[in-house]
């Protein structure tokens, strides 16, 4: 795919899905309103998937009012590292991440220090609404810290690797990883500077790599190598996924998920309406990967029949390359092509 300016004519030729034709052909048809507050309040998320049995970073503190910050400070001067997040924020905004506490204070994920004074003020702005959608009043959460993966190491810079899947109609149709930089001062959003890695869906490993839209090979703060990635666990993530389906009965949905090295994967975040730089990660459109799920006959199918759909489907490999978890027969049952 080019990366210079193209005719639209173009882009449709190349299966680019746009942001009008995503906001009314899949959001607005998929996605019913009164369901994304679910998914637009972080604190809703993470209680309903604990109800669904989905594993999630634990929850440590749910500060809804002043009073309350003055009742957790003691709480928080025994942890020694948790993050920080407003439950309606987006794009990253908001988030603080502290990696470890001594004598000197509150290490972030930058490295920078803060005092017991500096968290509460952090606390206290999010409750006023400063990084809310809307700057409406907010709740503050407090949940423990994801270790990163030690396979992610030579990547990961002043913060932890998540993977966005994007999930049609209970299908798990492409895939990012998303890794923070100093420029994204340690968040995994691509755009703050973090670099986004395309990610095959049948197998987990890299395609390409982009930062700032613009096509990279190495972590510009690591050096590491961004064309060797293979993410683990890959079927159990996509599994993972393909399941918030049923939870939040949305039917165009992004999922972001973190790889912990002791927990393994783990639901972070859930999103109505994902983004499109993925495309670009990925070196190709989505629109082709969606027709194809719209025009699946619509009768019941497990989550593991539509996680090897979409494996055996939207894999640049052929099939004998694919380790399928679940089938055994040689035949798909992730629905037929009408």
């Amino acid at each position: 795919m080019s990366r210079e300016w193209v005719s639209p004519r173009t882009l449709h030729r190349l299966g680019i899905l746009g942001m009008n034709q995503r906001n009314v052909d899949f959001i607005s048809r998929y996605n019913s309103r009164d369901r994304f507050p679910l998914v637009d309040d972080k604190l809703r998320t993470k209680l309903i998937a604990e109800k669904a049995k989905l594993n999630v970073p634990k929850l440590l503190h749910v500060v809804r009012t002043q009073h309350q910050i003055e009742e957790i400070q003691h709480d928080l001067i025994k942890l020694n590292e948790f993050v920080v997040k407003p439950a309606q924020g987006s794009g990253g905004k908001g988030i603080l991440v502290i990696i470890d506490q001594n004598e000197n204070g509150f290490t972030k994920s930058s490295g920078d220090v803060l005092d017991l004074n500096d968290i509460k003020r952090h606390l206290s702005n999010t409750l006023s609404g400063l990084h809310s959608l809307g700057g409406k009043p907010d709740v503050a959460i407090i949940e423990t810290l994801v270790r990163v993966s030690p396979l992610f190491s030579h990547i990961s810079h002043e913060g932890v690797p998540d993977i966005r899947l994007i999930v049609f109609r209970g299908y798990p149709v492409m895939g990012m990883l998303r890794l923070a930089t100093h420029a994204s001062d340690g968040k995994a959003n691509l755009h703050q500077g973090a670099v986004g890695v395309g990610l095959d869906i049948g197998t987990g490993r890299a395609i390409a790599a982009v930062q700032n839209n613009k096509l990279v090979t190495t972590h510009p703060d690591t050096g590491g190598d961004l064309t060797n990635i293979s993410v683990p666990d890959w079927p159990k993530l996509l599994n993972l996924a393909a399941r918030c389906y049923e939870v939040t009965q949305l039917g165009y949905l992004g999922c972001d998920i973190v790889i912990d090295q002791d927990k393994g994967p783990l639901l972070l975040e859930l999103n109505a309406r994902p983004g499109l730089s993925i495309q670009i990660a990925n070196d190709e459109g989505l629109l082709p990967r969606l027709r194809q799920v719209e025009q699946l006959e619509d009768y019941y199918v497990t989550v593991e029949d539509r996680v090897d759909f979409s494996m055996r489907t939207f894999s640049h490999y052929s099939v004998d390359q694919l380790e399928l978890p679940y089938q055994t027969d040689g035949k798909s049952q992730g629905g037929t092509i009408t």
